[in-house]
């Protein structure tokens, strides 16, 4: 027997497998041809291996421990691929983390929803055929002041809707300061061409007069397209053009305005000690026809692209052919119905809406649940590794008031026997896996986005780790 046949031989076959008690309890919570077909790959894999292997490599293979490892791979392959995150980065719109984490009342909104049938297209006054629209229509008109609106998907679908509805094969014109990119794959002139819209660029990156936006004009123009820039700021040798005036423009030519608030909120933020963002009811007072904004940003609600204004230009947008292949299901509807129902009571608001809550902790709030998590590491680490307390910086997130930071604290940590690399990771492989920031090579918990039943699980986390 070669010394390749030899490695072979002691490779488990896959009925050996199944009968070991650790398979036949995973058998029993996923599927059976699943967990079969997982056991398969890493045999593979295995067998793969010891081909690459020369002599003297295979003589130091560990054959011992292949039903262990192949048992732990496929563990970690069945775990959900979408799983609870404890988000310690201090990011409150952490667009890899879900951005806007929903409130109590819209959790159980969705549970109420998600386990049976919905009234989603159905009039139950009427019996017939409803209009999924119309479930959130009258909360957001009153909120904003606006006509009439929709929801789709996110706010790109909704960038994408209205320029193809109204300026499809026809120009739209843009400021050359407000070409965004948000997220690195949504930018403004892409989602144009894909509209069908041909875009007319006026002014320069920093300065951008009313009088170049006029002299753009011609007989092709469909609309006047304003975006918020959200996500960064220019200063210095800077001009920029005032919805109203770019209205009162619009007035004159008899052409729509479109303004694209990116993020977009209902409320002032500077009542709360925010700094100022765009406020839809603004944009509306103010003559804009038509505003798209998201619903899982600063309005604290599922992923949605939420249009709202005139009800002519609405209606349009509703009859649209790809506003069927962009609407939102009936969780969504579920959560945005209960997010907005919030905005209702401002008393109530502060302390029931999860994503303004987290903007609006107090620092000393903050410090008592990192002077909490400190002494419990602490007491783990004891001479394996070091823990303390230090102010530090937040961020907003969500391509939302990118320049702002808010006041926080941090508890850093480093243990004797991991780099900040692999500490790290260990923390994310958890369950719920736990997503912190690296910086000046320890790893480091933002405990603004910390919630206080979490720290106890941090707690037992690196306690695992410590130990293992």
């Amino acid at each position: 027997m070669s010394l390749m046949q030899k490695y072979y031989s002691k490779i488990p076959k896959v009925d050996k497998l199944l009968q070991l008690q650790e398979v036949r309890e995973l058998i029993e919570e996923f599927p059976r041809e699943l967990v079969i077909n997982y056991i398969r790959d890493e045999l593979d894999d295995i067998r793969s291996t010891i081909r690459q292997l020369n002599a003297e490599q295979l003589t130091k293979f560990e054959s011992n421990s292949i039903s262990d490892n192949i048992i732990r791979i496929v563990k970690q392959r069945l775990q959900p691929k979408i799983r609870r995150c404890i988000n310690a980065t201090g990011i409150v719109l952490h667009t890899g983390l879900g951005r806007a984490p929903l409130s109590e009342s819209v959790r159980k909104a969705i549970n109420e929803i998600a386990g049976g049938f919905s009234s989603v297209e159905v009039d139950l006054d009427t019996g017939k055929r409803g209009n999924r629209h119309k479930l959130v229509e009258d909360y957001i008109t009153k909120l904003t002041g606006a006509e009439a609106a929709a929801v789709v998907n996110n706010n790109a679908a909704a960038t994408l809707l209205v320029l193809n509805t109204l300026a499809s094969g026809k120009e739209c014109i843009v400021s050359r300061g407000e070409l965004i990119t948000i997220g690195g794959s949504f930018r403004i002139p892409d989602i144009m061409r894909k509209s069908g819209a041909e875009m007319v660029e006026v002014g320069t990156t920093n300065q951008t007069w009313i009088s170049d936006y006029e002299e753009a004009i011609g007989e092709e123009t469909s609309l006047l397209l304003k975006v918020h820039t959200s996500n960064y700021k220019i200063s210095g040798f800077v001009s920029e053009i005032e919805l109203n005036e770019l209205v009162q423009l619009g007035r004159k030519y008899r052409l729509p305005v479109v303004h694209d608030l990116g993020s977009g909120s209902f409320l002032d933020l500077g009542k709360f000690g925010l700094p100022k963002e765009p406020v839809v009811s603004e944009s509306i007072r103010s003559g804009a026809d038509v505003v798209m904004f998201s619903g899982d940003k600063l309005l604290g609600g599922p992923q949605a692209g939420i249009i709202v204004g005139n009800k002519k230009y609405v209606e349009q947008i509703r009859n649209n052919q790809l506003s069927r292949a962009l609407r939102c299901d009936k969780i969504t509807f579920a959560a945005l119905e209960a997010t907005l129902r919030l905005f209702f009571d401002e008393n109530k608001l502060q302390t029931q809406h999860a994503t303004l809550k987290l903007l609006t902790d107090k620092p000393s709030f903050i410090k008592q649940k990192a002077e909490k998590l400190q002494t419990l590491l602490q007491d783990i680490l004891q001479d394996q590794g070091l823990t303390g307390i230090e102010p530090g910086q937040s961020e907003i997130g969500g391509g939302s008031l990118a320049t702002e930071a808010l006041p926080t604290y941090l508890v850093y940590l480093t243990t004797n026997k991991h780099s900040e690399e692999e500490l790290s990771k260990k923390l994310r492989n958890q369950n719920p896996a736990i997503i912190t920031r690296i910086q000046d090579q320890r790893v480091v918990f933002d405990l603004r986005t910390v919630r206080e039943d979490e720290i106890e699980i941090i707690q037992h986390a690196v306690k695992y780790i410590i130990k293992n």
